[in-house]
């Protein structure tokens, strides 16, 4: 039997309404980065492969996405957009940086 009142002080208290959460730490701002990007342009992420603090206390997030599959994969073209997230990780904005082939090196 549990003592009354036990599970409210579990849960905590209830987040009010006017409560902002915000990002803790860049993996969680990667997270959010990529699902905000990948609903908007519908392309598959490929992955995260930059993650930095904004002036403003957001994040800046560059996420690597596959626009254009091709056979053989090597000829597939990449993007990499960036995206901005204000500290409670909503986007702001977002553009694309660079497109690439998949096989093409570094320059």
């Amino acid at each position: 039997m549990t003592e009354p009142g036990t599970a409210e002080r579990r849960r905590g208290p209830a987040p009010s309404a006017g409560r902002r959460r915000t990002v803790r730490g860049a993996g969680e701002a990667a997270r959010c980065a990529a699902e905000a990007l990948t609903e908007l342009i519908r392309h598959r992420l490929e992955g995260v492969s930059a993650v930095c603090r904004g002036e403003d206390g957001g994040w800046i997030v560059d996420v690597d996405v596959l626009e254009v599959a091709r056979i053989p994969d090597t000829t597939s073209l990449l993007a990499t957009y960036q995206v901005e997230l204000d500290s409670a990780g909503e986007l702001v904005q977002y553009r694309r940086t660079a497109r690439y082939r998949r096989g093409a090196q570094d320059q």
